[in-house]
This record gives C-alpha cells, sequence and structure tokens, in this order.
C-alpha cells in the first residue's frame, strides 16, 4: 500500500483494464512526399509576415530571440523529413520536455504508479499555477503543467542527481537522434529567475507529492528545459511516439507503445494548457508547446509537425506555430479525428 496521497479521480476500474495492442497504431499514409513539401514552403510563406503575439520576457534570455524566426519541419515514421525556413535554428526545448521526459519516466516506473501520482486531467489553469494544487487538496493534475512536471522530474531514476541528469540528457538526445547540448546562458538566466517554480516544488513536497530535495528537483527540470533543439529534432522526437516508441531513422526503441499511446493521450488532453481544448476541436492531433515558442504535434502512424516562432499568445503558445499547424493539419490529413464515408 502506497503512503503517498491517492487520485482524487478513480478511474479507469480495474476490471476494465485490457491488454494494449502494440500493432493498433497506424491511422494511414501521409500524402506523396511533392505534395508534403510543395505544401510546407506554402504554409511558411502564408504565415511568415504574421506579427501578433509578443517574445517571452519574464525568462530574460528568452527575451533576446527574434520574433521573425520561422521554422517548420515535418517528420514521417518512415524517416522522412520536409522542412522550410529557419528548421535548423537551436532553441531551448523548455516546456516540451516535460512530455519527452514524462514518456522515460513511465518506461521506467510503470502506467499505473505514474498515472496515480502525476494525474492526467486539465487543470483549466496556466501552466504555473499554485491555485491548481490547492484546488485538487494538493495532487498534481498532470505532467504537461509546471507542477506535474517537477512530481515527473522527481521520479526520474538514478541514485544520485547527476546521474538523475545522465538519464534525462541520455533520453531525450535517443528521441532526438542526436546527442543534445545545454544551453548555459538559457539555464542560467531561468535558474536566476525560477522562484516560482520552487515554490511549486516546496509546496508539492508538503502534500507528500515529492520526496526528494524541491531545490534539486526544480534544479534538474530548469536543466531539461535549457536543452537545445530545432524543428528538425523535434518532429523527429514527435515521429518516434508516433510511431509506438521506435526511432524512425534507426530503428532503436526508445520507448514502448504503451508508453507511446500514454503520452500522446496526455498530451492530447493537457499539452497546449488551458486551450488544450480548442486546439484538440480545432486541430485535432496531441501537441506540446513551449514558451520558446516551439509546437510539437504527433499523427500517431504517420508523423509529427514541429514549429518554432517565438512570439506567443496569451496562454504561451506560438501564435505563427498555431495558425501553420491548423493550415497543415487539415490540408494534410493528420486531424486524428477526421473520416469520410465508404
Amino acid at each position: 500500500m502506497s503512503n503517498h496521497p491517492r487520485n482524487p479521480v478513480p478511474f479507469p476500474y480495474e476490471r476494465d483494464r485490457v491488454a494494449v495492442e502494440p500493432s493498433l497504431v497506424s491511422t494511414g499514409d501521409l500524402p506523396a512526399p511533392a505534395i508534403v513539401e510543395k505544401m510546407m514552403e506554402k504554409t511558411h510563406s502564408m504565415y511568415a509576415g504574421l506579427e501578433e503575439g509578443n517574445v517571452a520576457s519574464y525568462i530574460p534570455k528568452l527575451a533576446e530571440a527574434d520574433p521573425r524566426w520561422f521554422g517548420l519541419t515535418l517528420a514521417s515514421t518512415n524517416g522522412s523529413t520536409f522542412s522550410a525556413g529557419d528548421s535548423r535554428q537551436e532553441f531551448s526545448i523548455q516546456s516540451i520536455s516535460k512530455a519527452f521526459v514524462y514518456a522515460l519516466v513511465c518506461d521506467s516506473v510503470g502506467h499505473d504508479e505514474v498515472r496515480e501520482r502525476i494525474g492526467v486531467n486539465n487543470t483549466g489553469l496556466p501552466f504555473n499555477s499554485v491555485m491548481a494544487i490547492e484546488l485538487n487538496a494538493g495532487h498534481t493534475m498532470n505532467p504537461m503543467v509546471n507542477a506535474g512536471a517537477l512530481a515527473t522530474t522527481s521520479l526520474v531514476p538514478g541514485e544520485s542527481w547527476d546521474q538523475k541528469w545522465e538519464f534525462i540528457h541520455a533520453g531525450l538526445s535517443a528521441f532526438a537522434g542526436r546527442d543534445l547540448v545545454l544551453d548555459d546562458d538559457v539555464y542560467q538566466s531561468e535558474m536566476e529567475t525560477n522562484l516560482r517554480n520552487l515554490s511549486i516544488a516546496r509546496l508539492l513536497q508538503s502534500y507528500g507529492h515529492i520526496a526528494v530535495d524541491p531545490a534539486c528537483v526544480t534544479e534538474l527540470y530548469t536543466r531539461q528545459c535549457s536543452l537545445r533543439v530545432t524543428t528538425e529534432d523535434l518532429a523527429i522526437m514527435g515521429a518516434t511516439l508516433a510511431n509506438g516508441g521506435a526511432h524512425p531513422v534507426t530503428g532503436a526503441s526508445v520507448v514502448s507503445p504503451a508508453v507511446s499511446q500514454d503520452v500522446l493521450s496526455v498530451m492530447a488532453t493537457t499539452g497546449m494548457y488551458e486551450a488544450s481544448g480548442d486546439w484538440l476541436y480545432e486541430i485535432g492531433m496531441p501537441g506540446k508547446s513551449g514558451v520558446a515558442g516551439g509546437v510539437v504535434t504527433v499523427a500517431p502512424g504517420k508523423g509529427s509537425l514541429a514549429i518554432f516562432s517565438p512570439p506567443l499568445d496569451a496562454a504561451g503558445n506560438s501564435v505563427r506555430g498555431i495558425h501553420a499547424t491548423a493550415h497543415l493539419s487539415r490540408k494534410l490529413g493528420l486531424n486524428l479525428f477526421s473520416s469520410t464515408p465508404r
């Protein structure tokens, strides 16, 4: 019997559980490569001039980003990639790391334990909300907001903090298929402005949801958010989830098909913060955003679309990213819920 607080939502019931069938992951194929390539270039041209939104300023280093940066990459589950614009411009992964660290922890700890301890329901509140914790008796609601992400990071295996970091770094690098590099400037800038996350971690500790040093958890979480990626990296990372956890280029198994399913379901319902319902309704793909301007979305069995553009809306999501993803979802048949009569 575990001594941590129980999930306040006792669903599903044990009798309803059935084994996942790993082969049932495909929703069809992408259009022909020439069509995809043309559509990526056209979409970039359509939205490159959009000037809505504001670059994140509460982390000083992020405020230095050029608002004109705009890159797109789509990666298929067979390893093909299609890019336009600033697809090789590096930026910090930020909250997008939440989805992939969650995958690694699920793979290590297990479905039931992680669901019980972290939760899977949307808060309906901002990503850094303290109220969401207090309104739910100290329980985190999902791993895609800061409280749940901190609790997830606290579950990373390792006997020392260096070992925990190596687990995260190696895991995210395995998703990308290359060794990701830490952006020291972003890391230092975030550590100097990280009091709210530290406060959230301490609040979770007071409720029994973090059993290790909250300051160390916050530092580790900040480090994972400071890894540098491109849209090409993110698209391959997302395509790994779309491919049942197998890297689309190397074929190496990064996480299991069951873990991929768990992560995509949580991304679908909570990945875009309080705008997640609108996102799923309009775009129909699991997605995750970060305040540096990155967005990654996944079409299971098909591939993944990644977009980078620093200006954000009020919820912290890339404005160009939202528009471009919506357009490509419709034009390339990426929406999970779209169907035609036989």
